[in-house]
This record gives structure tokens, sequence and C-alpha cells, in this order.
């Protein structure tokens, strides 16, 4: 079974972050490590909330792992609150990369054209190290376009040609694999654009579009991606799975009365994807 440390914050309510990927990344038979950079009493779209900053911790984590001799096949990053996060990960994947090590970048720092509240003005700048170290990265079109410096617009004010120049962009950044989510397509449906260079080819992949902003998606598509590349998918595989996924996990949330306030209602569709993990290892003793 392959092995995966995901750094990235914990909430104690609230289904985002490691809350997310832990279940999801298990569920598609990978071993989920984890390095929490923040514990929270609860997701920030809370009125009030407590956050406790564990960056001054990663350093003290590594060196304890590395006495003990772990060695990860992934590692993948979500939610960094600050630039002293950045640079203790970007100083954790120097420690435990390796040459078949897969290095995952989630830049979870913007949408709507908007960084998050909280983050400096030049985060962004900070960010763009870590985005060269990676082999792959998962961006909003937000993201993107801040990555890139270009101005943002509506969803739909960008064409098919637009998109697929940056992603070729931002893969010459040093990410050999490269997925932008929020795309839209059309007034029904939305999903995510991949890239690879090894093939310079770029893939599509959609579904139901659904109005409305849900907590967590974006760490669960992440968190598919990740797995699914584990299990020796394409991205444009992986990718696919995690659209649908995610679609599955909004189309239950419309049915629950506090619908999209603690983030989406993923657990009930676990067992789907757990038959998709079970389905890649199932091809590979086959093989």
């Amino acid at each position: 079974m392959k092995r995966v440390v995901t750094l990235q914050d914990i909430s104690c309510v609230g289904k985002c972050s490691l809350t997310a990927a832990i279940p999801v990344l298990s569920c598609l038979g990978v071993e989920a490590s984890v390095i929490p950079t923040a514990l929270l009493s609860t997701h920030t779209a809370f009125e009030s909330f407590i956050a406790y900053d564990l960056s001054d911790k990663i350093g003290e984590i590594s060196a304890q792992l590395i006495e003990n001799n772990i060695r990860f096949d992934a590692i993948y990053t979500g939610y960094l609150g600050s630039i002293k996060q950045i640079e203790e990960i970007s100083a954790f994947i120097d420690r435990f990369r390796h040459g078949d090590c897969l290095v995952v970048v989630d830049p979870a720092m913007a949408d709507d054209g908007m960084l998050y509240s909280g983050l400096p003005d030049d985060f962004v700048d900070h960010i763009h190290p870590l985005i060269s170290k990676a082999d792959v990265i998962i961006p909003n079109l937000t993201e993107a376009c801040m990555l890139l410096d270009m101005d943002y617009s509506e969803p739909s004010g960008f064409s098919m040609r637009e998109i697929s120049e940056m992603l070729a962009r931002l893969s010459n950044m040093g990410p050999e694999k490269v997925v932008i989510t929020g795309i839209h397509f059309d007034e029904c449906s939305m999903g995510a654009v991949s890239y690879d260079r090894a093939t310079d080819k770029v893939y599509t992949a959609e579904n139901t579009k659904h109005n409305g902003r849900y907590l967590g998606t974006g760490d669960i598509f992440s968190s598919v991606v990740t797995g699914c590349l584990l299990e020796d998918q394409t991205i444009a595989e992986a990718s696919k799975h995690a659209v649908d996924f995610v679609n599955r996990c909004i189309e239950e949330t419309e049915k629950a009365q506090d619908k999209r306030w603690y983030g989406v209602n993923f657990e009930s569709c676990l067992g789907e994807l757990c038959k998709t993990g079970m389905a890649f290892n199932k091809s590979e003793s086959e093989e």
C-alpha cells in the first residue's frame, strides 16, 4: 500500500482540509499520514473560531520521522496560512523527496477573484518556489490567474484556447501535470481541465453545474486526484474521477437541511469511492 503525507490544517468541526483528505485517500486504498499545519476550533466560515499555528512543529516532526526512517510515496499540500508555513513545507519536501516521490501542491489561497482573508498581499510571490518543486498542481481558476499574474474575469469569460495556454504556462513553472478547477463549460456543465506535459495534451472532465459555493469541494477534489495518481491513473482519469465524485457529494448535500454550512456531505458517498479504490486494486492484481 502506498503512503502519502498531507500537510494542511485541521478543524475540530467542519469538513475540509485534513478532515476531508484522510477518508478520501483511505477509500482509494492509500495510507494517509498527516502533518497538521494549524488546529482550528471550526473552519473559517463560522462567525468565530480559534486557531493555533503549528508551523514551528513541522521541523520537529520532520526530524522525528527521519529518525524513524519514514518514507512517503507522495507529499500533498493543501491550504497554507502563512509565508512561514510555505517555507517549512518547502524544506519538508527537500528532506523527504526521493526519486519516486510524487509532490502534489494545491495552492489553496483564493477564490472568486480574491485572495483569502488573512493572507498577506505578497503571498502569491512566496508560493511560486513551492509551485516549482511540484510534480502536480491543482489551482482553481482564480489561483491560476494569480500565479500567472493575469486579470481574473467570470469563469465563463475564458475560452478553451486561453485555458489551454494557461495550463502550458503553469507547467513551464515546474510541474509536469496541471489541473485547473472551476471551469464553466456552458450553462449546464462545469468541471476541470488538465494538462500533461509528457503527452502535451489537454483533457476536459465535466459534470452537472451547481449554483452556489460548497465548502470543502476543493480539498475533496485534490485528495481524489492525489489518490488516483498514486493508483497509477493518468491525470485525465484522476480528474474525471474527482469531478464525478465532487458532483455526487454536492447532490447529497442538496438533500440536507443544513446544506453547504459544515462542508459537503461526502460521507454518504464514500462507499462509492471505496468501490473505485477496490477496482484499482483489482486491476493491479490482474496485471
